[in-house]
């Protein structure tokens, strides 16, 4: 099976995953879904991921994170999709719920938070937005 947005997949696993209080979930792993997970784990949105390979096929083990029953990821939004590529200077990043959430930029550096890509004075691909 083919997907034409493997990374709009990934977002919403994550979002109908936390919605029905699933623990864990398993999907296709690839270098870009495993730098959007690391964010997501060093910002305080997952638990934990891991990669493992079983018959020449690498997946993608992710832990969900919630708080006293509620999900912690209350709102995760694809903003570039394969139609219609969003980019966005240093300058005019966006912030994210006043500052509260964070954006998940692709920069010419690596993928990153919005927040890291405007101290380092670097734009990109704006992937998704998540609080």
């Amino acid at each position: 099976m083919s997907l034409s947005d493997p990374i709009g997949d990934m977002l919403a696993r994550l979002k109908n995953s936390q919605q029905r209080n699933h623990k864990k979930i398993e999907l296709p792993s690839s270098k870009f879904k495993t730098k959007i997970a690391e964010i997501l784990k060093s910002e305080g949105y997952i638990v934990d991921y891991k990669v493992k390979s079983e018959n020449k096929k690498t997946n993608l083990h992710i832990s969900l994170k919630y708080n006293s029953g509620n999900p912690v990821i209350s709102s995760i939004e694809r903003i570039s999709k394969p139609g219609r590529r969003i980019f966005s200077s240093a300058d005019s990043l966006p912030k994210v719920n006043n500052g509260l959430g964070i954006a998940i930029i692709s920069t010419p550096k690596g993928v990153m938070t919005d927040i890291d890509a405007r101290k380092q004075k670097v734009g990109g691909e704006v992937i998704c937005k998540v609080f």
